[in-house]
Formats: structure tokens, sequence, C-alpha cells
């Protein structure tokens, strides 16, 4: 999401600017240009040739230098942002933006942008509480400016509070959605994510290898382009995406009943999670004793959730997947047939580093209209972006007609 991006960002004055050094990394990690701006009192905590070696650009401090050949500096720097992030913001420069005072490098080149502004506050609790301040947060959120708002913790005065700036990773997330397309505005998307665990006794159960991170990866592309997302999610180890409402539950039969809950809103449903085939017919109530004979466990079937999605689905789209170990194509396909999908998304489990647990996959895409497509090895969080490509243009396909 952030290759390619010119990214203009604004430190201020405050003991969190040293963070934007990490910040800074992160965007160029993910294939961005930083163009950084430091304020006066910036230049008091980070150097300019500190970010300069960081982000390979030179590091605009003079509202009256010519950053480019005749163009003055906070037009050039305007003019190239398609985003603006002020990471640390203080309480200053965020009451400047709200009155339209444009008297330093950083304040007008947000007054001569058409670019989506990003705004990550840091400061002492008392300060982030003051009415004027949250009057001025208030305006500029109305104005259409976007916030991540602080976190609690150790503050640089000594107490713990509400004040210091957000996580890189929080930050980075924001950023990627205020620059993704908006393709699904006004869609509802139900997804859902992990494994589930079917108990023998109070310790022991049933359950697969299943991270959640293709389904996690999945909600947080599609809340990046515009959707109201709803994740359900089996027991994973990983966080909720920012903004997108999560529903954690534990066997397949709360996985039944949470999606049934939630399908009559969705529009899209994706069925990333790995839902266990099969029970203990019987739970223990007490832990199972180790025992000198064999333990047999009578299975039975659980229910099968996508099939009943499949069966009255109506108008949505249904995004199903398939994790094999042989014959992926034909048994995706099968399953694509018999569920009543639109696409299918395959993958072969068997292969070491591939699939579970991992953070690559190579994965096969199946529609009901019989076309296959195979995408190399590529991280999760791309192959989600490729899972919404797809739907997009399975949702313009059906609008054309």
């Amino acid at each position: 999401m952030l290759n390619g991006k010119d990214i203009v960002l604004g430190i201020c004055g405050g003991i969190a600017a040293y963070k934007a050094a990490e910040l800074v990394r992160e965007i160029t990690r993910g294939g961005g240009q930083v163009h950084v701006i430091l304020t006066r009192s910036a230049r008091e905590f980070i150097t300019p040739l500190t970010m300069q070696t960081l982000s390979g650009n030179v590091v605009a401090t003079d509202l009256f230098k010519l950053y480019e050949e005749k163009e003055i500096g906070h037009i050039s720097l305007a003019r190239r942002a398609q985003a603006l992030v002020i990471a640390p913001a203080t309480a200053n420069i965020i009451g400047k933006i709200a009155q339209g005072i444009a008297d330093d490098m950083l304040s007008t080149v947000v007054m001569a942008t058409k670019a989506p502004v990003l705004i990550v506050p840091a400061m002492n609790e008392a300060m982030w509480e003051n009415c004027a301040v949250q009057h001025n947060v208030d305006t500029l959120k109305q104005r259409g400016y976007h916030f991540v708002e602080p976190g609690w913790g150790d503050l640089a005065c000594g107490v713990r509070g509400t004040g210091r700036m957000a996580d890189i990773r929080d930050i980075i997330e924001e950023l990627e959605w205020v620059l993704a397309p908006k393709d699904f505005q006004g869609q509802t998307v139900l997804v859902t994510a992990g494994p589930t665990r079917e108990f023998i006794d109070p310790v022991r159960f049933i359950s697969n290898p299943s991270s959640g991170k293709t389904g996690f990866a999945i909600a947080r592309a599609f809340r990046q382009r515009g959707a109201q997302v709803t994740l359900i999610s089996g027991p994973v180890s990983i966080s909720p995406p920012a903004g997108v409402r999560c529903i954690t539950v534990e066997s397949a039969e709360d996985m039944r009943r949470a999606v049934t809950a939630h399908f009559k809103d969705a529009t899209i449903i994706v069925k990333s999670a790995a839902v266990a085939d099969y029970r203990p017919s019987r739970t223990a109530a007490q832990k199972i004793k180790k025992g000198d004979t064999p333990l047999t466990l009578k299975l039975e079937r659980t229910a099968d959730i996508l099939a009943e999605l499949g069966g009255k689905k109506g108008k949505r789209i249904l995004v199903g997947f398939a994790a094999e170990t042989n014959h992926i194509t034909a048994h995706a396909a099968q399953k694509l047939r018999q569920k009543h999908l639109d696409l299918i998304v395959a993958n072969d489990v068997s292969r070491p580093g591939m699939g579970f647990e991992s953070d690559v996959n190579e994965v096969q895409f199946i529609f009901a209209d019989g076309t296959t497509e195979t995408l190399p090895p590529l991280p999760k969080e791309d192959i989600a972006r490729h899972v919404c490509d797809r739907i997009s243009t399975l949702l313009k396909n059906r609008t054309k007609k």
C-alpha cells in the first residue's frame, strides 16, 4: 500500500520526536518515499542529519529555502505529498491548523496541500484533555483531518496517563487506510479467521495450526478500502486490526452461531477460518486420567457452515478457502461447486514454509465460471489485497449486468 507513495512527515518538538525515526524506517521499508519537515522545536530533539540519513531525502526546515529549482519549498512538498503525516503532533501545531495559521514550513505545507493529513498527537495528559485542545481536535475531525489517538502509558513528565504517541504499527495501519482506494465503501463484510477447538475434556481439544494471519489481513484490507468489517475469529495470538469489529469464538458451533447472527447484514462473506470438521461426540466433565488401555474417541460431524451460507446467500458474494494436501485444484473446485461459492482460495498446506502459521503462502483462485489464477509465493498481507482485488472485480462485473 505504501510502495511508490510520497509521504511528507512533519515532526514537531516533543520527546516523542525520536520515535519518528522508526516511523521513517517503516514507511521506507514498505517502499514509500519520505520527505521530512522538522520544526524549530523538533530540531532540539532530533537532527536533520539523522532524518536525512534515514529517509534518503533532504530535510526541510526553512520556509524560504528553494528545495527544488524554481519552486518554493512549501509548494513543492505540498504538491508532492500523497499523504501528510504529523508525528508527533503537539498542541501547538493542532491549534495552528485549526485556526488557519501558517507561519513556518510545516503549518504552511498543511495549508497548501490537497493531500489527506494524518495527525498523531503526543503530549502531557493534562494538555491532551484541555478543552481548547479537544475543541481544536474536534474541529479538525469535522474538516476531514485524520487522527491516530494517543495511547495510555508512561509519559515523559513522570506520570502514567493518556498522551503518549501511538504505536508505529497503528500509525502505519492508519496511513495505509488513508491511502487506500475506497472501492468497498458502502459494503458490509463478514470475515472468519483462525482455528476452532473441540474439547475432549477440560484440558485437551482437537484443533489445527491455523494462525488467523490471512483472515486478519483480509479484514484489515477490506477496512482500509472503505468497508464496514466484522471479523469472527477462533483462538489466535494476534491483535485485531484497527477499525474492525472483532468477535472471538472457540468451537465450531460457536463460530456457526456468530456467523449466522451477522450473515443477514453482510454483502460480502469471506470464510477463511479453519473450522473443525469433527468433534468428540461427548466431552468429559473432568480430565481423563492416563491409563494402561488405549483411549478411543468417538467423533461426530460439525455443522458445515459454508454449505449453509451457500444455500441462502442470495445476491451476496461468498468466498471460501480450501486447505488441501493433494489434488489441490480438483478438490477446491468440487468444494466451490457443492457450496455455491463465487470464489475459492486454495493452497497446499503440505508444502514446507507455506500455509499454516507461516507469513508466506502460495494460493490459487478458482472462480465460479471455471477460470483459475495462481499467484507466486507472497506475504499474507499481499495475498489479502489480491483477494480484495478479485472480489472488487466480481462486484463490478455484477454491476455491469
